[in-house]
C-alpha cells in the first residue's frame, strides 16, 4: 500500500509533475494511463460544454436567484479592457449557473466549487489560444492536488466551511495553470499554497441552502485568484508556510468553525432579511412565519 500523498510528495517529484501523478494512480488503481487520460479529456468536454451552455443562456435558476450573470458579463463592455479577467470570471460563472439550472456538470471538487478550475484553467487556454489537449496533463495534476487535499481534511463546505471547497478548487486550478504554462512541480505545489493560505476562514453561507448566491459569483472570483497564485508562483514567489503546513492550518480552522457557517443556512448571508425572505419564499411561507407554520412574535 502506497503512503498517503502529500503537497510536499508533489512539489519534489520530478517535472512534469503530471506524470509522476498519473504513473502513481495506475499502481494504484490499476488503469492504463491512456484510459486515465482519456477520462480527463472527456472532463474536459464536458467543462467546456456547460461553459458553452452557460454563457448563452439567461434563464434563471429554480429560485430565481441567479442564471443570468455569465452571459450578462460575457455580453457586457471590456470597461477594463481586461479580456482575460472578464474570460475567466465568465467561464467560472457560466458552471455555476448551470448547475444552479440542475444542468451537467463536472464537480471539481464539487458542485459548488465546480466553476473554478474551468474558469481559471480553460479561460487562461483560451486566452493564449492554446487547444484542449494541453489541458490534460494540467487537469492531471490538479486531481492529484485534490487528493492530497483530501487526505488531510474534508472538501465539503457542510464539515468545513467554503473554505473547503472553493480553497481546493483554487489550488487545484492554481496547480493547474502554473504547470500550463511551464512552470516546476515546485512552482505549481506553491501556487496551491499561495491559493489555500488566503482562503483561510471562508465560510459557506448559501442563501436558502441553494448553491446559488454567493457561489455562482464566488467561483468568478476564486478562478481569478487562482490565476493571480499562478502568476506569483511562476515568478518564483512561494508560500512562506510550507505548504503541507497551510493545509492543516486550513483543517484546523474547519473542525473550529461553528456549524452555523458550514453550508447550513443558519448563518452569514444566508441570515440576512433578503436571505431569510429568500428562504421564507421558496417553502412557501409568509414572512415572518417560521417553519412549522409558527409566527415569530416580537419581543416585548
Amino acid at each position: 500500500m502506497t503512503a498517503a500523498l502529500t503537497l510536499q510528495d508533489l512539489m519534489i517529484a520530478p517535472a512534469p509533475a503530471s506524470a509522476w501523478v498519473l504513473e502513481r494512480d495506475c499502481v494504484e488503481t490499476g488503469l492504463d494511463p491512456q484510459d486515465i487520460r482519456t477520462e480527463m479529456r472527456r472532463r474536459i468536454g464536458e467543462m467546456r460544454a456547460s461553459i458553452e451552455r452557460g454563457l448563452q443562456s439567461d434563464a434563471r435558476s429554480i429560485t430565481g436567484m441567479v442564471g443570468w450573470n455569465a452571459k450578462g458579463l460575457w455580453d457586457a463592455p471590456d470597461a477594463l479592457n481586461a479580456p482575460l479577467l472578464r474570460r475567466v470570471q465568465a467561464y467560472a460563472m457560466a458552471v455555476n449557473e448551470e448547475n444552479a439550472r440542475m444542468g451537467r456538470i463536472v464537480a471539481a471538487p464539487t458542485a459548488g466549487s465546480a466553476g473554478t478550475i474551468p474558469g481559471a484553467l480553460l479561460g487562461v487556454a483560451d486566452h493564449l489560444g492554446l487547444p484542449d489537449e494541453r489541458l490534460v496533463d494540467p487537469m492531471i495534476l490538479a486531481a492529484g492536488v485534490g487528493k492530497a487535499i483530501s487526505k488531510r481534511m474534508f472538501i465539503s463546505g457542510a464539515a468545513g466551511g467554503c473554505q473547503a471547497e472553493i480553497g481546493s478548487s483554487a489550488a487545484m486550478a492554481a496547480a493547474a495553470v502554473v504547470e500550463l504554462l511551464g512552470g516546476s512541480p515546485r512552482a505549481a505545489i506553491h501556487a496551491a499554497s499561495l491559493a489555500l493560505m488566503n482562503t483561510i476562514g471562508l465560510v459557506c453561507d448559501p442563501v436558502g441552502g441553494y448553491v446559488e448566491v454567493p457561489c455562482v459569483s464566488r467561483n468568478a472570483f476564486f478562478a481569478v485568484h487562482a490565476v493571480s497564485a499562478a502568476q506569483l508562483a511562476l515568478a518564483q514567489l512561494e508560500s512562506f508556510i510550507p505548504p503541507d503546513e497551510v493545509l492543516g492550518a486550513m483543517a484546523s480552522v474547519g473542525r473550529m468553525m461553528p456549524a452555523a457557517l458550514r453550508e447550513t443556512a443558519d448563518g452569514g448571508l444566508a441570515q440576512t432579511p433578503t436571505g431569510l425572505a429568500v428562504t421564507a419564499r421558496m417553502e412557501g411561507r409568509e414572512e415572518g412565519e417560521l417553519p412549522g407554520g409558527m409566527v415569530e412574535l416580537p419581543l416585548a
